[in-house]
């Protein structure tokens, strides 16, 4: 069936929703009848495969082969195998995703189905935690979502949801949904686990309990604490922290539920950017290679001889901010949830109060050249470098010297984002009635949506000089003209960036109103169905910043160090210019829909297609650019307040006898303003993507295999503001990725392997410089001496592979220096649990 006249089919049967969930009563009710008939007539009754319940995105849990939507799981227990990953590192794995990770604990990159990482962060999905999103807006500058959640033994189920009715039961979420959903208590027993880095500083303590506080009540805790280096060589403990996470549930007999959540997160972990690299041979194909002294996938130029960030602070004052801070995120959350069946109806309340903030530092690259090269770039010919910190203090750099193995100096810029409030509530009331027909069933959906997001920050920058040395021993440098006058100030170029770009102050305040409602109906093997939402914004705030079109406003000249003299690095001062506020003052509204129908060809087996119209609400993505009127704070352009989705699916599912398979077709159009990250590059854009995903399972006896694969084949149709793009693959997208998660378990022992590939994408979307296929390996093997008792040795990127996920340069630099940013190289771990 081509295009349109799938398109005209889905807007012929209505609106958005899977299959029902009561038809898994009928058909229980189906096999029961076979059953005792089979019993009755001798024959012995054939066993149903078990059910697979899905709720995320959806209007009440259903078993996935009666839903028509593309939808993943992964249980908490089987995450927990490979170890005490990211959660950047955990969603790699799951069918259908697309992750760039490696920066870190938080702020990876996450999509779906060939929709757009012009920047980073999740712009198209959502993540939530229990129902409810963690930030209303997925891809904030310098705090993704992913900040503020940790990948620990209170998970117990990661769901995905790609497209289908995720526009309509969450806003702001048109490309899908992560939810991540705890434990709560309702299997009693808990778990303690010890686990070390073997080969890199990390000590770690996980805990989980979940038991009875009387016949009804039930309650769940679990949260972990860690402490060291990490997986890349910085010099000092980058990771130190953890969080605890409680919930409680009261049941009332055939009647419903209440629950409170409490959560509170106070953990560091620091940001890996873009280092130096060596980049040969040809665009089409480069050869990237670690430098002498800097390994790509184990350094980082983090170190304790860095810093502190020198720069003005949020009032103007100035301030040495600590250069180890990396993430240090914080979140204090509230949450309740009810659910009660009042008048033959099935009311559902969910509401969270989270208060969210800390600071977020990062170095990311500017330039880098030979000694000699970087010095006259910076002074002029006849400049000289000299080490402005650690161990070789004062001392001279020759101009032609290989320092390091790499005779190699880089000029870094420093963020500091200070989050003052990033708190948000979030409630979310909907009922849901089943109606009985003489054909059939039809369930109804209404429900609302109410959010508040604080966006509240405050960028601070400084730049630094720094040699390319690995092994946590980075240190700063100082660099004079030929006459000796220092160009820097003991190794800082400038205290903020070169030029007053990106001082910024954000006092944002957003509010979501989004009512919505779903028609379902189900009679015989057809399941067709309809939602709507329709979401309402109003943004109100100001905006202080150097980069709002004044000109030079926000650089000036202060004597940092107090000697009475204003030395070069001195005359490069970025402020906040308060007196010159700029507005943010507009309204939103937009429509979501979703319509499909699902097919139960056989028990086994089922049929479905889709057309799904969703929408993102643009934050502060266009918040400092010209789309926002800076006298009044409006938004002329409609289109330039949210970025609408377009998605045409339709695939099969099958599930039989311990095999799995779903395959699903997609068409997706897509609209994107942004900014590119660590720049003042603006983009303004559609997308078109084509593909599939497929994603099985196989369960033998002690033998289980994963299998995903998805192929996407993306363009950027249209380019507002560079039409020399148009037409391009839009960058860091590759045609395949692989998935493959064999494991086998014989009761005292068991192993697994999970192996992800990518093929080659582009660095950027001027598509020319390419950026190589590689493939990761993640290893476990568990001995159970005793029952309760579990041994673990993990080793994530087994081969310690260079994956390249990203490069600045757009063709090889001339010079062979360029920045790339690979995975973390091999690590391996050892755990020990004991279950009681």
């Amino acid at each position: 069936m081509n295009k349109t006249a799938l398109l005209l089919f889905a807007a012929q049967i209505a609106l958005v929703s899977p299959a029902l969930a009561e038809e898994d009563a009928e058909r229980t009710a189906a096999t029961a009848s076979a059953t005792a008939s089979a019993t009755a007539s001798g024959a012995k009754a054939p066993a149903a495969p078990p059910k697979e319940i899905f709720s995320t995105g959806v209007a009440k849990g259903r078993d996935r082969l009666d839903s028509a939507t593309s939808t993943s799981a992964l249980k908490g227990d089987e995450i927990q195998k490979f170890g005490q990953r990211s959660l950047g590192d955990v969603l790699r794995a799951m069918a259908g995703m697309r992750v760039e990770s490696g920066i870190g604990e938080g702020n990876n990159n996450y999509t779906v189905r060939g929709l757009p990482l012009a920047a980073g962060g999740s712009k198209y999905m959502q993540m939530q935690e229990d129902g409810l999103p963690v930030l209303e807006f997925g891809d904030l500058f310098n705090v993704g979502t992913d900040v503020y959640l940790r990948n620990d033994f209170t998970i117990n189920q990661i769901e995905t949801i790609r497209g289908g009715s995720a526009s309509t039961f969450a806003s702001n979420s048109p490309g899908g949904l992560i939810n991540l959903i705890s434990r709560t208590g309702d299997v009693e027993g808990g778990t303690v686990q010890v686990s070390t880095g073997l080969d890199f500083d990390e000590k770690r303590l996980d805990f989980n309990y979940g038991g009875r506080l009387g016949k009804n009540t039930r309650f769940n805790i679990g949260g972990f604490y860690r402490q060291g280096e990490g997986p890349r060589n910085i010099g000092f403990d980058g990771w130190r922290g953890g969080q605890v996470k409680l919930n409680v549930t009261r049941e009332f007999d055939g009647v419903g539920y209440v629950r409170v959540y409490l959560k509170y997160l106070d953990d560091r972990s620091p940001t890996f950017a873009p280092y130096v690299v060596n980049i040969t041979g040809t665009n089409d194909k480069p050869a990237y290679r670690s430098f002498a002294g800097f390994d790509l996938r184990h350094d980082s130029v983090l170190s304790s001889y860095l810093g502190p960030v020198i720069t003005l602070d949020q009032n103007n004052q100035l301030a040495a901010l600590p250069m180890d801070t990396g993430q240090h995120a914080v979140s204090k959350s509230l949450g309740f949830e009810a659910q009660f069946d009042v008048a033959g109806w099935t009311v559902t309340e969910k509401a969270r109060y989270a208060s969210n903030g800390g600071d977020f530092s990062r170095a990311f690259p500017n330039t880098a050249n030979t000694v000699s090269a970087f010095a006259a770039g910076q002074a002029g010919a006849g400049a000289t470098a000299s080490y402005a910190s650690g161990p070789l203090t004062g001392q001279a750099i020759p101009g032609g010297s290989l320092i390091n193995g790499n005779g190699l100096l880089a000029l870094y810029f420093v963020s500091y984002v200070r989050a003052r409030s990033l708190n948000n509530f979030t409630n979310d009331l909907r009922a849901s009635r089943v109606w009985e027909l003489p054909g059939g069933k039809l369930t109804t959906t209404v429900g609302g949506y109410v959010a508040t997001q604080a966006l509240h920050t405050t960028w601070l920058h400084t730049a630094m000089n720094i040699d390319a040395n690995g092994d946590g021993d980075t240190a700063m440098v100082n660099i004079a003209n030929a006459a000796g006058v220092n160009q820097t100030l003991n190794g800082y170029y400038s205290f903020g960036r070169a030029s007053s770009l990106f001082r910024r102050a954000f006092d944002v305040d957003y509010r979501v109103i989004a009512p919505y409602g779903s028609v379902n109906y189900h009679f015989g093997k057809i399941a067709i169905g309809g939602s709507l939402r329709y979401d309402i914004g109003r943004v109100r705030g100001q905006l202080i910043g150097a980069d709002l079109g004044q000109g030079r406003v926000g650089l000036t000249s202060m004597d940092i160090n107090r000697d009475g003299v204003i030395s070069t690095a001195e005359t490069r001062v970025a402020f906040l210019p308060f007196d010159r506020p700029a507005a943010v003052n507009y309204n939103y509204g937009y429509l979501n829909y979703s319509a499909g129908v699902n097919y139960r060809v056989a028990e086994p087996f089922s049929v479905f297609a889709r057309y799904s119209l969703g929408a993102r609400a643009n934050a502060d993505k266009i918040l400092f650019t010209p789309v926002v009127d800076n006298a009044t704070g409006a938004v002329a352009n409609d289109r330039d307040k949210a970025d609408k989705v377009k998605q045409i699916e339709g695939g099969f599912k099958f599930r039989n006898d311990g095999i799995t398979l779903n395959a699903t077709a997609f068409h997706v159009t897509a609209d994107d303003h942004n900014v590119l990250n660590g720049s003042a590059n603006r983009t303004d854009r559609t997308y078109k993507a084509d593909g599939v995903e497929l994603e099985g399972t196989v369960q033998r006896g002690v033998f289980n295999l994963m299998l995903g694969a998805t192929y996407t084949k993306a363009r950027i149709t249209l380019d507002r503001l560079d039409p020399t793009l148009t037409g391009k693959e839009p960058r860091h997208q590759p045609d395949w990725t692989f998935i493959t998660v064999p494991q086998v378990d014989f009761g005292k022992v068991a192993a697994g392997a999970s192996i992800v590939k990518l093929t080659s994408s582009y660095a950027q979307d001027s598509n020319l410089l390419k950026m190589p296929d590689f493939t990761t390996v993640g290893a476990f093997l568990q001995v159970r001496p005793t029952e309760k008792l579990r041994l673990t040795l993990n080793a994530q990127n087994l081969f310690d592979t260079m994956g390249i996920f990203e490069v600045n340069q757009s063709t090889i630099p001339a010079n062979g220096v360029g920045f790339a940013r690979s995975v973390n190289g091999r690590t391996i771990s050892g755990a020990v649990r004991f279950d009681f």
